[in-house]
């Protein structure tokens, strides 16, 4: 794996991610309760200096972040960190990949973390692409991968597989002595041939508003 990207500025991060989602910053301002210009005062005149903890932490909730990515304080910053990588899991037939890139980490809340059994350096966060697991799984979903738990049992489960190069996400379950994955959407196209690798298992998810 490559090592971790710089952290871009709060205020950059903020209007990509506004960006990336199709949401205006005269939206996001709104869901907050602030004026239309809240945010955008913010971005281009850095007025306030930094985000209140409130503001802060409703946008990476809504985000889908960490709220250091939106400027929060290290001594502030708590939580179970886990590397973002960039590798696609595909809900469809497989994105090839040549390796594991990290794009930063995210936290979860340590509660969280314990409750699904996370161990540190064996979880990542990873997006998803495609819709063959709807309606469970959905296009540009993020979910959080148990690298610890590679072995499907036979009533099976999500987990996230490689075969050859493609790296996907699809339900696999023990049966006759070899694992069998499945997509969950019906309308999904075959899912290619070949050695199933377990890479890990699918614990949570952060699921992009519809």
């Amino acid at each position: 794996m490559s090592k971790t990207a710089s952290d871009p500025d709060p205020r950059t991060a903020l209007a990509t991610l506004a960006a990336a989602r199709g949401d205006s910053l005269a939206a996001l301002s709104a869901m907050l309760g602030r004026n239309a210009a809240y945010l955008q005062q913010y971005v281009r005149r850095g007025s306030p200096r930094i985000l209140g903890e409130r503001d802060r932490r409703l946008l990476s909730a809504y985000l889908g972040v960490s709220e250091a990515v939106l400027g929060a304080p290290p001594d502030r910053v708590t939580g179970f960190r886990i590397p973002k990588l960039d590798v696609a899991a595909s809900a469809g037939p497989g994105a090839q990949v040549d390796g594991e890139i990290v794009l930063g980490t995210d936290t979860l809340d340590p509660t969280l973390a314990r409750k699904l059994g996370l161990k540190d350096r064996q979880a990542a966060i990873i997006r998803v692409r495609g819709s063959s697991m709807e309606p469970g799984l959905f296009d540009g979903d993020h979910i959080v991968v148990d690298t610890a738990d590679r072995t499907p049992r036979a009533k099976g489960g999500v987990y996230v597989i490689r075969i050859d190069d493609a790296v996907m996400v699809k339900r696999v379950a023990l049966a006759g002595g070899r694992l069998v994955a499945t997509s969950d959407n019906p309308a999904a196209g075959p899912i290619p041939q070949g050695r199933i690798t377990v890479i890990g298992r699918v614990v949570w998810q952060m699921r992009e508003p519809r």
